[in-house]
């Protein structure tokens, strides 16, 4: 296999922004594209979404080529490990029990968690509320980790799903109760659609950083300080040029997501 070449010649910070030397090679970026309106495949097959779009403006800042190899979301931190990409982006949280296993980025955003269920269910986003329902929740998300751990112990079931997409099939015909999810990709991806009619989110947004992670980042593997750098340097760039912000504009209008 190509080892990954990012060799970063210079990088001057000036009072404006970074100036980026000439830098040779191809980054791979692994995710998961069935989370619209982060990452997902438009009706011609290529690859759309605002991480998409965050991916491109950080390798256009570092001037290296992007690439884009697709995983299950809860296998991209072990095709990491077996190097079949060089970083996740895929609105990847950083958690505490993450950062045991793999190394992160610079943080690039955040956004809140909320409950989704029908809205004249009366449900809100607690336990005692939730007691004998079902949750669906995507596979190896924080979300799954929140519900398991703050909710299933008192008598919530939680139904974990290979893709979200599955778990709003499963919503709209009434298998499971309510799911917990990324508040704009619950938003883009089921509210907005004629499947969603009839639901909402319902309760309080959930902020809990031991589980739900700090914000969003590029997943790294261990060690690797060379990459790590010069994708810091390009997150630098494009928060400071306006990049980022220009992006979360065109995505999420109502400040759904918030640059860290």
């Amino acid at each position: 296999m190509k080892l990954i070449h990012l060799v970063v010649t210079a990088i001057t910070l000036t009072a404006a922004n970074y100036a980026f030397a000439d830098t040779a090679g191809t980054i791979r970026f692994g995710l998961e594209a069935q989370y619209p309106p982060f990452e997902y495949k438009g009706t011609d097959g290529t690859l759309k979404g605002f991480d998409i779009d965050v991916g491109n403006a950080v390798c256009a800042a570092a001037r290296i080529k992007c690439k884009w190899v697709e995983n299950s979301f809860d296998g991209l931190i072990p095709a990491l490990e077996a190097r079949k990409f060089d970083a996740i982006n895929s609105s990847m949280h950083v958690t505490n029990e993450r950062l045991q296993v793999i190394d992160f980025s610079d943080l690039i955003y955040s956004n809140a968690d909320r409950l989704i269920a029908r809205s004249d269910s009366g449900l809100q986003s607690s336990v005692e509320s939730l007691q004998g329902k079902r949750v669906g929740v995507l596979q190896g998300s924080t979300q799954e980790m929140y519900a398991k751990t703050r909710w299933a112990p008192y008598g919530v079931t939680v139904v974990s799903y290979q893709d979200q997409n599955q778990v709003y099939n499963d919503l709209a015909t009434t298998r499971i109760d309510a799911t917990l999810v990324s508040a704009p990709a619950g938003q883009d991806g089921f509210l907005s659609k004629p499947d969603g009619h009839g639901f909402a989110f319902v309760g309080k947004p959930l902020i809990d950083p031991k589980i739900l992670g700090f914000g969003v980042a590029f997943g790294l593997r261990k060690g690797d300080t060379q990459l790590k750098s010069s994708l810091n340097a390009a997150i630098a760039k494009i928060k400071g040029d306006g990049t980022l912000r220009a992006l979360i504009q065109k995505y999420f209008p109502n400040d759904e997501v918030l640059i860290k």
